[in-house]
């Protein structure tokens, strides 16, 4: 998007507001797929942009949802159950019902609970549920190897449901690719010990890479698929042995997000700069906890020609809430810094729409535009937030 674009829709809508460029989002998911070998699958989960849900379907086709609200949204975007692979640690028996009835078939089991839940809903239903079983990588997430075995060896017992194989996470912003490796190898050799021990063959397995994506710039952005290309061979090996769909969300999708947000004030207290914006922490959420050290790429659209002559300070960029944490940036150096200016911070396409904590201090929920090859849309106004903080009815004195 250029500056000119941004500019445009700043003033046509409003700040703060997310823009979500398509035909980068689109490029990228198809850059990944000519990495990879035609062997490898692709699933986005929508957990990391759900207003991306519509066009992720057509340029992958597997979606990964992760609440019972997630599925609502799939609902409401006419997404083909077909295409909907129903995970979450969280599931229950009206969760799974929903599901069946919209149509999925294609559902993860996080736990011996969810294994009981999913074979009654099947069978109630007179259907057989493909089914991935979640092998935990250490946390909350998926089930224990010992658990896993027991379902494996009582699969007689399970007759509505067909085990198609693993599904496996453990984390996301992972740098050391040796520890995805790892984790492939450790796969595969789980495969080997099911078929042993077991007579059980993996048919599917659903890995979330976590491979990392530099937000930051003193990061080594220049080629921001380098992960993926490095790890392509790894994956192409394990895509040897069994259906491979590895699971991403913020790789695919953070380099297509922009949010504008508009400096309010400036002022300076016992020397420092500092600039207070509309947007802040509430709608911009970098990984990591750790944005106000560190700059993202950032575009600065003055207001009004700046002053040449102008002299360079650093400025701390604040966010609108009261608190001291709604830092987005500790040092931005430019010059001349003025009331009206907009700033475009890029790379936010995955997470910061949903994750911030958008309804601290009851303010408006940004406006969300779609950027498409044809122009830009308005798909969510300016919402105001105070509605779902106050009670239906007021308390009568």
């Amino acid at each position: 998007m250029n500056t000119a674009v941004l500019q445009q829709i700043a003033q046509t809508y409003g700040t703060p507001a997310y823009v979500f460029d398509l035909p980068e989002l689109e490029s990228r998911v198809s850059a990944i797929r000519n990495i990879l070998p035609a062997s490898v699958g692709l699933c986005y989960s929508i957990k990391a942009n759900p207003f991306l849900v519509s066009s992720m379907d057509k340029s992958i086709g597997l979606l990964e949802v992760c609440s019972p609200g997630e599925l609502e949204i799939c609902i409401h975007n006419s997404i083909d159950p077909s295409h909907i692979l129903l995970s979450g640690v969280s599931k229950t028996a009206p969760d799974i019902e929903r599901a069946i009835e919209y149509g999925v078939r294609l559902f993860t089991c996080e736990s011996l609970l969810h294994v009981t839940l999913l074979e009654a809903a099947a069978a109630r239903h007179r259907l057989t549920l493909p089914v991935l079983l979640r092998l935990t990588a250490g946390s909350q997430f998926g089930m224990d190897l010992s658990d896993l075995e027991h379902v494996i060896a009582s699969r007689a017992q399970l007759p509505h449901l067909q085990i198609e194989g693993i599904h496996y996470f453990s984390g996301t912003q992972r740098k050391k690719l040796q520890d995805q490796r790892k984790e492939l190898l450790y796969l595969s050799d789980i495969c080997t010990h099911l078929r042993e021990a077991f007579g059980f063959t993996v048919r599917k397995i659903e890995y979330g890479t976590g491979l990392y994506y530099p937000y930051f710039i003193n990061e080594d952005r220049s080629d921001t698929l380098a992960p993926v290309r490095e790890l392509a061979p790894d994956l192409a090996h394990l895509a040897e042995q069994v259906q491979l769909t590895i699971e991403m969300g913020r790789f695919f999708a953070s380099s297509c997000g922009t949010f504008l947000t508009t400096v309010q004030d400036t002022k300076i207290n016992k020397g420092q700069a500092y600039a207070i914006l509309d947007g802040g922490i509430h709608h911009l959420n970098y990984y990591g906890g750790s944005m106000g050290m560190r700059i993202p790429e950032i575009t600065r659209i003055p207001a009004k020609e700046p002053d040449a002559q102008g002299t360079e300070a650093s400025w701390m960029l604040c966010g609108s809430l009261c608190t001291t944490a709604d830092i987005l940036v500790r040092s931005y150096n430019t010059k001349n810094l003025e009331i009206g200016d907009i700033l475009a911070f890029h790379d936010c396409g995955a997470y910061s729409v949903t994750e911030a904590p958008a309804l601290f201090l009851s303010r408006k929920m940004p406006a969300i535009l779609l950027l498409s090859a044809s122009g830009f849309t308005q798909v969510r106004p300016s919402l105001d937030s105070w509605k779902m903080n106050t009670l239906q009815e007021p308390v009568k004195k």
